[in-house]
């Protein structure tokens, strides 16, 4: 799946986006910087330049299999004639180029791949080049926090589910409510947020009436990995047949040990009593 996104580089809108585990940047946009008008013109120009052909052909050999030299070596003897002319799109059909790629639609320009649009970028700016890095590293380092935060976030709910499973199979009665499941579901839960929190989701709901969602959409990375082993001790405990107190006490312990490890700094959480 593509994923799309934007960066701002000098009140410039520069798309990005990653296609088939490459990550690419729309040089279209780029352009602008140089010519709002006619961006596409200032691609033309500089791909007609013998410098940028030999760049292209190097980047395609090191990267791409199917490249094909034999067309690539026809434009870089060309290149820098008065006569020669270069579009994207001829350079991708003739060579099989995957370095640029032309996108249709919202998205839409002639995109190249990160140290082909950094070059571009040099050509027209070397300033607007170190801009332009700067920011796309930042875009970088965001969506690898976000996925970092997401996966956490997927794993708890993943365990969540095995969790459940374990209350259902083994501390609900035969032919009880729908409401009584719930109490039973939540009691469960908040097993989990005193021996992580230390305080049950009520309680934290009144201590924090102006926040919207729960306590565990206020997690850090750290409290959420430390959730989902907690959530995976607890249906082994479950299993076992060990009464709430005692799987509360062991939990607890076992949080604090783990937070301690995870921050890398004595909690001062004390065990329950």
């Amino acid at each position: 799946m593509d994923r799309k996104n934007e960066i701002v580089v000098k009140d410039t809108t520069i798309k990005t986006m990653s296609k088939d585990g490459i990550d690419y940047i729309c040089i279209t946009d780029i352009a602008r910087q140089k010519n709002w008008i006619d961006p596409n013109g200032v691609i033309a120009n500089w791909m007609r330049n013998r410098n940028t052909i030999e760049f292209l052909g190097i980047w395609e050999t090191l990267y791409n299999p199917d490249f094909n030299p034999l067309e690539f070596e026809g434009f870089r003897q060309q290149a820098g004639l008065n006569a020669f002319t270069l579009s994207p799109s001829r350079w991708i059909e003739s060579t099989n180029a995957i370095g640029i790629i032309a996108q249709s639609g919202r998205y839409g320009g002639t995109y190249a791949q990160t140290d082909i649009a950094f070059e571009f970028a040099s050509w027209i700016s070397v300033e607007f080049r170190l801009y332009l890095v700067k920011e796309f590293q930042r875009l970088k380092t965001d969506e690898q926090q976000l996925l970092g935060w997401t996966a956490k976030r997927e794993l708890t709910k993943i365990n969540y589910r095995i969790h459940t499973d374990a209350i259902k199979h083994n501390l609900i009665p035969q032919e009880v409510s729908e409401r009584q499941i719930s109490i039973i579901y939540a009691n469960e839960a908040d097993v989990l947020n005193v021996a992580l929190f230390g305080m049950t989701a009520k309680e934290w709901r009144d201590a924090n009436p102006n926040l919207k969602g729960n306590i565990r959409d206020y997690a850090s990375i750290n409290e959420l990995i430390c959730l989902s082993n907690l959530e995976n001790l607890n249906s082994v405990f479950i299993n076992d047949g060990l009464l709430q107190s005692e799987r509360l006490r062991r939990l607890n312990s076992i949080a604090i040990h783990q937070m301690s490890v995870l921050e890398n700094n004595v909690q001062s959480r004390d065990l329950l009593k």
